[in-house]
């Protein structure tokens, strides 16, 4: 019996680590084997060359150093700036749509979630249809209201006040209900023992609420950095990595990389080299946090 329960486990986690080793862990084992190569994407003769992409990517004044660093700095000031707003908007939200009443939170909740469930092309066209300089709903709107319009899409610093915005609106009801459900597992009789203590809400939400959901807000805070180092289609859809290279992230950079300039084995060097930053970011991430909890 124990042996047929095994095969029985075993039988029902199959088809995800068929999936794992198919699209997840050989195109990363294959990744690095090309980033080892001169790897060009036309050539059918793929020279071994060591650590020599990942040499010239570190190497103050070469074009892969430019290339990766300025869309690396692009990339981290997204990071910067929407990440904060992704975790407190939706812990927000979230205590605001638990203070609704319950024939219509069900509702909200939706309203909140449906965007994430859209496409990034879909979402793209929403959002250009709204913050078009000329034709935008949002800059029509304005006009009719007799403010000059904006330039949402072409200018600084509107250009990343839209990508900031898209993002949050596009992806916000994913960390929402996450902080929903860590809002429904604190023990009612805690905020029932504050109250006695006269506690008001403030001082419940920082001595009670906060405690009990940070685990969730850890997960909540790595997922969103993850997510944000990854961003890619806000915008080469929306800005085209806009005004001048602005808002050109890194992932921009490495695809032009691979298939502008035909260097797979330098492109496939700097997407390993951003894997292993965002690995040490969340690293990070998670011995401070651990720290202030034991502290």
């Amino acid at each position: 019996m124990k042996w047929t329960s095994r095969l029985t486990s075993f039988l029902f986690v199959l088809p995800y680590l068929a999936c794992f080793g198919l699209f997840l862990l050989f195109p990363i084992l294959y990744g690095v084997v090309i980033s080892l190569q001169d790897f060009e994407l036309l050539s059918s003769e793929h020279a071994f060359v060591g650590l020599s992409n990942y040499i010239s990517i570190l190497t103050p004044g070469t074009y892969e150093n430019s290339l990766f660093f300025r869309g690396l700095w692009t990339t981290a000031q997204f990071v910067l700036y929407s990440v904060p707003l992704l975790i407190f908007v939706a812990l927000a939200l979230a205590m605001l749509l638990n203070a609704l009443p319950a024939r219509v939170r069900g509702l909200f909740r939706t309203f909140y979630f449906l965007p994430y469930a859209l496409s990034a092309s879909v979402m793209a066209v929403i959002w250009l249809m709204m913050l078009d300089t000329n034709a935008g709903f949002i800059n029509s709107l304005l006009a009719r209201l007799g403010f000059a319009g904006i330039p949402w899409l072409t200018d600084t610093p509107w250009a990343w006040v839209s990508l900031i915005g898209a993002t949050i609106w596009w992806t916000i009801g994913f960390n929402m209900i996450i902080f929903i459900n860590a809002l429904n597992e604190v023990p009612e009789e805690q905020y029932e023992a504050a109250s006695i203590d006269g506690a008001g809400a403030w001082s419940k939400f920082v001595s009670v609420t906060l405690p009990t959901i940070r685990p969730v807000m850890l997960f909540v805070m790595i997922t969103s950095t993850i997510a944000s180092f990854n961003i890619y289609a806000q915008p080469f859809l929306l800005t085209r990595g806009g005004p001048g290279d602005t808002t050109r992230v890194l992932l921009i950079n490495v695809l032009d990389q691979a298939f502008a300039r035909k260097d797979v084995g330098s492109a496939s060097a700097m997407a390993i080299l951003m894997a292993l930053l965002i690995m040490a970011v969340s690293v990070v991430q998670f011995k401070l946090t651990n720290r202030k909890e034991k502290a």
